[in-house]
């Protein structure tokens, strides 16, 4: 298979194609990296997970046990466990070195979109159509959830956490911020349903995907929008953006086909790359130190690295 891409002649900056892989898991709903890059994990509609080493092209186990599609995939911060969510409604916790699922919860009432650990793994937390995000005490041998956020007016598509906050995500067209130490939500308004969230480096800034076409940078603090990105097709379909190159790159699939990529402070498409079937480009990944991005449409992912910043210690990872 061939890939073609779109080039930013102006900063002479192109994101190359260096590894393609064929994950035969029918479709691949998430790609994500691990906590430290090595690795990644593939989610499936045939059910299984699937772990990688994306730089040599490398299957290393699967994991199987879903009733139903698996929607998405995280790793613990030292990489032993994996945290997956399914449409079955559960969400199995894995033993990565073994492969055996060592937990699961059974407490939504629907198809769970997005799961994610804290910044320790002490908690996990899972967003699902039913429309509420539940934590789950890792730690302790309990199945009931020990705390239930139910605001969300419709599907909740993603949690992340960052010192102490929770930021969840939801069909509703709201961005729900909450802080556990205070016992405060902020809900921030949008005109579109929002669909994916990704944090800055520092957990100032929120970048949000939203169903009317547009990516916004949006500043934690006081909810002002400090940026806007636009010109990529998304009005369908659950979508990710990112950031890349220590925050100065913003990247976000496509209904076209393509990924887009933002120079940040200037909102200017600075190129775009795409795969010769030109199907949805619906998930993304970054790299948490480097330049590299992992990309997942139909069966197969991509992974992508920017030539002109990539240093030694990245090609030799």
């Amino acid at each position: 298979m061939t890939t073609d891409m779109t080039t930013d002649m102006t900063t002479d900056k192109t994101l190359s194609n260096i590894k393609q892989m064929d994950c035969k898991q029918s479709a691949v709903r998430a790609v994500s990296f691990n906590a430290d890059g090595d690795y990644c994990m593939t989610c499936g509609s045939d059910k299984s997970i699937k772990l990688w080493n994306p730089l040599k092209g490398l299957l290393l186990k699967t994991y199987s046990g879903h009733g139903s599609e698996v929607m998405d995939c995280r790793g613990s911060c030292d990489s032993s466990h994996l945290v997956s969510a399914s449409m079955d409604k559960c969400i199995i916790v894995w033993d990565v070195a073994t492969g055996q699922s060592i937990r699961r919860y059974r407490a939504h009432v629907a198809t769970v979109n997005t799961v994610s650990f804290n910044e320790d793994s002490s908690v996990i937390m899972s967003g699902s159509v039913d429309g509420t995000v539940k934590l789950w005490d890792f730690k302790s041998r309990s199945k009931e959830a020990i705390q239930v956020l139910d605001e969300a007016k419709d599907s909740v598509t993603c949690v992340v956490v960052s010192d102490q906050q929770i930021v969840s995500t939801s069909l509703d067209c709201c961005v729900r911020t909450y802080d556990i130490r205070k016992g405060i939500m902020n809900c921030d308004r949008t005109y579109a349903s929002v669909t994916s969230v990704h944090l800055t480096r520092d957990g100032q800034c929120l970048l949000i995907s939203c169903l009317n076409s547009s990516v916004k940078l949006l500043d934690k603090s006081n909810s002002e929008i400090l940026a806007l990105y636009s010109g990529h097709s998304n009005s369908k379909y659950r979508i990710d953006s990112c950031l890349l190159v220590n925050d100065s790159v913003v990247v976000s699939g496509s209904e076209d086909g393509y990924v887009y990529c933002w120079n940040l402070i200037e909102s200017t498409i600075i190129g775009k790359i795409g795969h010769n079937n030109h199907r949805i480009v619906h998930s993304l990944s970054a790299h948490p130190n480097g330049s590299k991005l992992l990309t997942a449409s139909q069966s197969h992912i991509y992974l992508w690295t920017n030539e002109n910043i990539q240093n030694d210690d990245e090609i030799n990872n």
